[in-house]
């Protein structure tokens, strides 16, 4: 393949997460490619914050920031599709606006969804937290139900209808639980004079032996004294079994009354039509060579959670699929495909784990860091999480605003975000 600034050669990109903008993001104006970059939604966000978006702490546009803005006068082009299939032999993707495109090089950077583990009563009922949709949609429901409680007479009706399960107790699970157990503290009875003497219960179910497993074993006590000093229920070494006309059955035997159950148990990646079975691994994801190509195809790479690669000496069963493997996966196939253009030698990626970090509540952050060595708790762990998620978001707008409504929360216990907006509600319902 020769590489030329006069004969670009063609790079699509599907999805534009951690991995795929960090990608896009080091390829702009770039003499040797043409860069197009195809995503369902006209927006990048900041995944690890959606749960605030959930519990009405912070707004969608803090967290969010439009494709199109950063690749204005970039040279790079923007498609709003999803994709449907590809086309490996004729190097084509079909996408969801009826496009077909040409590609000299496909980089599948489109993540992971939501994994239900095949439980249709799960799936079908329970919030989960993939998406901007799904946490406004979560958010909306929430403050329904806080709502309908609020004009409950019935005891037993009102107590099922302010009891929260949340299934999984990773970083999402536990900081979901902090959040609501602060709103329960503060903000509930505030709000709704109403529910001053009711009863509010939230209970997280995890079937691993810790709160935030992959941690250490500072951040499992931490996590478990903090939830518990919040008041919330803690089950561990218990899955959820099923939730059916309200009752979430435990694999334990015993049932909870919910009229809300929150999904935070795991994640499966994203597939699409056109790729070789031969070519996808455990959890759906695509396996990849030490540079991140695709097994089987010369040209298809993929980077983030859908990816899986098994050369990496530390991570011999594949990368985690969080935020910093695939930033660094999008950092290092954009290194190696201008290697490529100038004719020298890819390099192998190697993950620099720069460790995890969680927070509850207000007050309560946990971080391990550099492969646990160094545990940070009290205000250090509190002010790297700030600082971390602070720095990682798209733009000095989204940091501002962020920032902003932190220190709003902080000081007043509250945040005025609870709000329901429905676009069922407009006035002119086109079509009907």
């Amino acid at each position: 393949m020769e590489y030329s600034a006069a004969n670009k050669k063609h790079i699509i990109v599907i999805g534009g997460g951690f991995a795929g903008l960090n990608f896009v993001s080091r390829m702009l104006k770039n003499k040797y490619y043409q860069i197009t970059l195809v995503d369902k939604n006209n927006y990048n966000y900041f995944t690890p914050l959606l749960y605030q978006v959930a519990t009405s702490f912070l707004e969608p546009a803090s967290i969010s920031y439009p494709f199109r803005k950063v690749l204005k006068n970039k040279g790079a082009s923007f498609r709003m599709a999803s994709l449907k299939k590809v086309d490996t032999a004729a190097n084509e993707v079909h996408l969801s606006d009826g496009g077909i495109l040409h590609y000299d090089i496909l980089v599948f950077a489109a993540g992971s969804k939501t994994n239900f583990f095949g439980n249709e009563s799960v799936r079908s009922k329970a919030f989960s937290l993939k998406g901007i949709d799904d946490a406004l949609y979560m958010r909306n429901e929430l403050i329904k139900t806080m709502e309908k409680a609020a004009i409950e007479t019935d005891p037993a009706v009102r107590q099922k209808l302010l009891t929260v399960v949340i299934a999984g107790g990773g970083p999402t699970g536990v900081e979901v639980a902090g959040m609501l157990a602060e709103m329960k503290r503060y903000i509930l009875g505030n709000d709704y004079p109403q529910l001053l003497e009711a009863t509010t219960e939230i209970h997280i179910v995890d079937g691993s032996p810790y709160l935030l497993a992959p941690m250490s074993d500072k951040s499992h006590q931490t996590a478990y004294k903090a939830l518990a000093d919040l008041g919330v229920h803690i089950k561990l070494n218990t899955h959820v079994n099923s939730y059916e006309n309200g009752v979430v059955q435990l694999s334990d035997g015993s049932t909870i009354e919910a009229e809300t159950l929150i999904w935070a148990a795991g994640v499966i990646a994203n597939t699409f039509e056109g790729i070789a079975e031969e070519s996808i691994g455990k959890g759906k994801r695509m396996l990849v060579d030490a540079f991140n190509r695709v097994n089987g195809y010369e040209n298809i790479y993929a980077i983030g959670d859908i990816s899986l690669q098994f050369s990496d000496p530390d991570y011999p069963n594949g990368h985690p699929q969080l935020a910093q493997p695939a930033i660094q996966h999008g950092k290092a196939l954009a290194k190696n495909l201008n290697l490529v253009a100038k004719g020298q030698q890819l390099k192998p990626f190697i993950y620099f784990d720069r460790g995890d970090m969680a927070i509850i509540g207000r007050r309560v952050a946990m971080a391990d860091l550099f492969k646990h060595k160094l545990h940070l708790g009290g205000f250090l762990g509190l002010m790297s999480w700030l600082f971390i998620h602070l720095v990682s978001l798209a733009n000095y707008n989204n940091k501002i605003k962020t920032f902003y409504n932190w220190a709003i929360a902080y000081l007043t216990h509250d945040q005025a975000l609870r709000m329901i907006f429905r676009s069922e509600n407009r006035e002119n319902r086109m079509g009907e």
